[in-house]
């Protein structure tokens, strides 16, 4: 597996070997990441131009490309500079004009002889009731008129390259293709209806008709199918790779958990039980544990995450939770803080706060044992931090926290189970995509007693109605959270936004009353403004989206989001899920500016009908598209050419499966679908993968 296999070695050839690519044309082809024939073969159209010939322009469809037969008539050459040359042409029912602007009368008069028969392909549009084509795009001889496809693919294109050059190219690399062994499950294959993989591209290259552009059509869903196997083959070379890493076996006896469970007022809902069935039985097993708990706002993770916590110091071992800010921490700290102390264990916080002779007694304590369930930042992370006994990290909130970061926290605890926590609710496609090497537990039930929270939509234009609202509410004793609109790119502008509503509320509601929280500030200060709010000395705070992740504050109830159709989905729910966690009704505020697009109201109105956070986030997806959804950049989310993760979410759900099944089959791929699968990898880039098998 050292090098590329020689049978694809034509794929990823220099572009320039193909017809019509020169130097310029192979650099122009970079913007459109095209750099090899493999990467033109995988730029499929994205719509067609029906040049099937007709005998007329008359009864077409105008303005629109027309292919007719027509034979050429008298050249009017221009009276005046600048002004057009026009040929009259006549087709079996009508005369018309062909206009050429700026023309070579020589060149005309050769490509377009009197009195001969000639097959041309252009727009054509009425002009003062005469039918015009301006400048064919194809003039053949009718012999020729085999070599125009009746259905002509549109290319993506970028400066420097045209459609004809994409055409010619595609044509040229189609040649190439080699004949490769199917990868695909012979019997899936036949289920779906899909061609061999070669035949999937000639087809999706020569589409006849709208229906073959559809992610549905055969050819397409193989190739999306192909891209979405190798993807997942890889994120299963890596599930197996890590699982070879030995883990260490922790049982708990159950004493400390039993002890909670008893001191909690309530029961815990099924989806967390069968979450801690889950992950206390992927501590107990020898292979490293790397699962993923996914659960709505407010469904609970914390006591699922502290009796995973508790396994490890049944055990005898030490456990440790990290948040991507201290604000988090120290929450998390007030949240597990009760708990620990029916378990009767001792829990500690270190951040990047502790300094000197204080962080000394901490680490001497942790290296000892003496700790036993440490919440903390980053901090954790550095050189002088040592456990007696790590046996679980638990991350929360993956997205802020690499893949680079679980590899640190691996060599802290050498073979130490992983679980990565997060609040957002991704849709399965996305979370397959993302987190395919990853077990996943799902907590989609509510707790009992939290109260659903009511949400109304309100123009900016009422904006003196909802402070008087305020008004009303804190005098009552409860707090409100104003969320303020992040205006351009620019934290400056932001700043702007949220100071000025800051001074506004303040003059209304009085001094003391205001908090502002935004991302500019000094941490010392933030954390001050944070503390007052949560304290109950401030009634109102202030802020821009910093509050977005874990903020808790029992006794504010309402929410107000100032142009709130500028924000996400994911992000409103969010946000939303900071109130409704206290005795008190709670509401949110979503106030937009008129006039609401279409996709702003459909945005606002899911919020208010549903405050399920699986279901919202599958109307972001198909509105965002995946990209977006997690900000492409930080989200790891593969870049795919053909698969398209909003309309072919069901596919990667099986590529999974298959991946999955035929490498538990075939660990080292050796059989002859293991090998076709191993070209797959070559084919779809997947570097990591291959190194994966080399090395197994």
């Amino acid at each position: 597996m050292t090098g590329r296999p020689e049978i694809l070695w034509p794929l990823f050839a220099d572009l320039k070997g193909l017809d019509g690519i020169g130097p310029k044309t192979a650099q122009a082809m970079e913007h459109l990441d095209i750099v090899a024939p493999r990467d033109l073969l995988f730029t499929l159209p994205y719509s067609i131009i029906d040049r099937r010939l007709r005998d007329s322009v008359q009864g077409a469809d105008l303005p629109g490309i027309v292919t007719v037969e027509v034979t050429i008539g008298q050249h009017r050459a221009p009276s005046k500079r600048g002004a057009p040359y026009r040929i009259d042409v006549d087709d079996a029912e009508t005369r018309f004009q062909l206009v050429f602007f700026h023309p070579r009368p020589d060149y005309l008069m050769r490509v377009l002889p009197t009195g001969q028969r000639r097959v041309i392909s252009g727009r054509v549009e009425l002009f003062d009731g005469v039918p015009q084509m301006v400048h064919p795009e194809h003039i053949l001889d009718p012999d020729e008129t085999d070599s125009l496809p009746e259905f002509e693919p549109v290319y993506p294109l970028t400066s420097g390259v045209t459609q004809k050059v994409m055409f010619k190219a595609v044509a040229d690399a189609l040649t190439r293709l080699p004949d490769l062994a199917e990868w695909i499950d012979a019997e899936q294959a036949r289920q779906e209806g899909w061609p061999t993989w070669g035949d999937a591209l000639r087809r999706a290259h020569a589409p006849e008709g709208q229906n073959d552009l559809a992610p549905t059509a055969p050819a397409r869903a193989r190739l999306a199918y192909d891209e979405l196997m190798a993807h997942q083959l890889t994120l299963a070379l890596a599930r197996a790779d890590r699982r070879k890493t030995r883990g260490i076996v922790t049982t708990g006896d159950g004493r400390l958990r039993a002890k909670v469970l008893k001191s909690l007022p309530y029961r815990p809902t099924g989806a967390q039980l069968r979450s801690m069935d889950e992950i206390a039985g992927d501590m107990a097993s020898p292979e490293k544990m790397n699962r993923l708990l996914q659960g709505d706002v407010g469904a609970g993770k914390t006591l699922v995450a502290f009796m995973a916590l508790l396994v490890a110091v049944e055990a005898g071992g030490q456990g440790v939770m990290m948040a991507p800010t201290e604000i988090l921490a120290r929450q998390h700290l007030e949240g597990l803080q009760p708990l620990a102390e029916s378990a009767g264990v001792v829990l500690e916080l270190l951040t990047g706060r502790d300094k000197g002779a204080e962080r000394q007694a901490k680490l001497a304590a942790l290296a000892r044992g003496d700790i036993q369930i440490l919440v903390g930042t980053h901090a954790v992370f550095q050189k002088d931090v040592e456990f007696r006994d790590l046996r679980l990290a638990i991350v929360d909130e993956q997205h802020r926290f690499g893949v680079r970061q679980r590899l640190e926290l691996g060599k802290k605890g050498q073979g130490a189970d992983v679980l990565v926590m997060t609040a957002t609710p991704i849709p399965r496609s996305l979370a397959l995509a993302q987190y395919g090497d990853m077990d996943v537990s799902l907590l989609d039930e509510k707790p009992p007693g939290r109260k659903p929270v009511k949400t109304a939509l309100i123009s900016t234009e009422r904006m003196d109605e909802v402070v008087d609202h305020l008004h009303r509410a804190i005098s009552e004793g409860r707090q409100a959270y104003w969320v303020c609109p992040l205006v351009e790119e620019s934290e400056v502008s932001d700043l702007i936004a949220a100071e000025a509503r800051f001074k506004h509320l303040r003059a209304v509601l009085g001094e003391g009353v205001v908090g502002l929280v935004h991302g500019q500030m000094p941490h010392d200060q933030k954390d001050a403004a944070m503390a007052d709010f949560v304290a109950g000395k401030t009634s109102v705070l202030v802020a821009t989206t910093v509050i977005e992740v874990g903020v808790n504050v029992p006794n504010a109830s309402i929410m107000v989001i100032e142009r709130a159709e500028i924000f996400g989905l994911a992000q409103l729910h969010q946000l939303r899920g900071r109130v409704g966690r206290g005795e008190a009704a709670s509401t949110c505020l979503l106030m937009y500016q008129a006039p609401l697009s279409e996709s702003g109201m459909k945005r606002l109105t899911t919020l208010r009908e549903t405050e399920d956070g699986f279901r919202i986030s599958e109307v972001d997806l198909e509105m965002r598209g995946a990209g977006d959804l997690i900000g492409t950049a930080q989200s790891g989310l593969p870049r795919f050419r053909v698969a398209d993760l909003e309309r072919q979410a069901a596919l990667m759900a099986v590529a999974q499966s298959d991946a999955r099944r035929l490498l538990a089959d075939d660990p080292t791929l050796q059989t002859d679908r293991g090998k076709a699968a191993r070209h797959l990898l070559w084919l779809m880039r997947q570097d990591e993968a291959i190194r994966l098998i080399s090395v197994g």
